[in-house]
């Protein structure tokens, strides 16, 4: 398991080159916070900028020093309003470019439209289109967190680092749950099941995976390709072609594989956003025997009535990283706990700078994780 102690960081984290410019692109002084415990921790001052909205809602960016011949590392942190984050980011990348910094390296731990990542009938795959708009802008290399799709990488034509919040959650879970080898990890539903085997495995814990027609299957009806076409088409190219139809799915009763009785279950899934799923999910275990849920996700979006949602439901408490900020949604559930992930974005962003390995921060991180 990867982790890293606050000393042997505090040892090594001010040893950076000159030539090194911290930004945050946020007009929104909430979404701030990450990008000041970064700069806490490199030991550098943040970068004069300001970023604004005009009476007309455009964006106006000003970068009030000078970015010649430095690396410059902007932090955007993804707020309610993601579309206004997304022109933000992308007019500082073209700002700087245009002011010739060396290099612009996107610090985006949350990356905006991550779950429009495959066709889904005739729509669009915006994600892609959202790597190619940062490429062009003149971003030169990604600093990212848990994609919801690791092929998204694939988007872009500069290096991506795809970091994870792993181990910081498993950190929590064997300093915070104090009986946490009565557990037992859970999947929400099979899309999540090799999240859930990883965390298993690394805890050396028992996996369970809910499965049944509660659940919300992401994966159904993704790709366009499946949809017929019209019935006189068909017969006019072939009149006497019979194409055989694919059998509707139809989902089983929701059943839970594994056992949960007298156990801990700990649900674990990359995003939490609407929460239906996860109450669905918590009801079922309850009704199974589990005596105390957890929800742990590296990304708290909790968008609408969440919080509220998370206080009445069975969840005993959801865990998430601060790559959102989501201070307002701890005030309404204080359910809702959060760990710290500054430290390894400020070290991906020393070694960046000094021109060394990342391997170091992808130590026994395997093709599932």
């Amino acid at each position: 398991m990867f982790c890293v102690t606050s000393t042997e960081i505090g040892a090594i984290m001010n040893i950076t080159k000159g030539g090194l410019v911290l930004f945050s692109a946020n007009s929104n002084s909430s979404c701030m916070e990450l990008s000041k415990r970064i700069a806490e921790r490199l030991g550098v001052e943040m970068g004069k900028v300001q970023v604004y909205q005009e009476p007309n809602r455009e964006t106006r960016v000003q970068i009030q020093e000078s970015v010649r011949g430095k690396d410059v590392f902007i932090i955007q942190t993804v707020s309610k309003d993601v579309n206004t984050t997304i022109m933000e980011l992308l007019i500082m990348v073209y700002a700087c470019k245009t002011s010739c910094a060396k290099s612009i390296i996107g610090v985006i731990p949350y990356f905006p439209y991550s779950k429009q990542c495959k066709m889904r009938k005739r729509g669009s795959i915006v994600s892609k289109l959202l790597a190619s708009m940062m490429c062009k802008a003149g971003l030169t290399h990604l600093i990212t967190m848990d994609l919801h799709q690791k092929e998204i990488q694939g988007f872009f034509n500069i290096p991506v680092d795809n970091l994870r919040a792993s181990p910081f959650l498993l950190q929590y879970i064997q300093e915070e749950i104090p009986d946490y080898r009565n557990a037992v990890i859970v999947a929400k539903s099979p899309a999540s099941a090799k999240r859930a085997q990883s965390f298993a495995e690394r805890l050396r814990l028992g996996i369970a995976v809910i499965h049944g027609e509660a659940q919300d299957a992401e994966s159904d009806m993704v790709d366009g390709r499946h949809s017929p076409p019209t019935a006189k088409y068909v017969a006019a190219i072939h009149p006497s072609l019979e194409i055989p139809m694919l059998i509707p799915k139809e989902k089983p009763p929701i059943t839970v594989v594994g056992d949960v009785g007298g156990r801990i279950a700990i649900i674990v899934d990359d995003i939490i956003d609407d929460v239906d799923s996860f109450l669905a999910a918590a009801e079922t275990l309850k009704e199974r025997g589990a005596y105390k849920i957890f929800v742990m996700a590296t990304h708290g979006l909790l968008s609408s009535d969440a919080p509220r949602l998370i206080e009445e439901s069975a969840i005993d408490e959801v865990v998430v990283t601060n790559t959102i900020p989501h201070e307002i949604q701890k005030l309404q559930c204080p359910k809702i706990k959060t760990v710290d992930i500054s430290m390894i974005l400020s070290e991906a962003i020393r070694r960046i700078h000094n021109g060394e390995s990342m391997s170091y921060l992808f130590r026994n991180i395997g093709v599932d994780d």
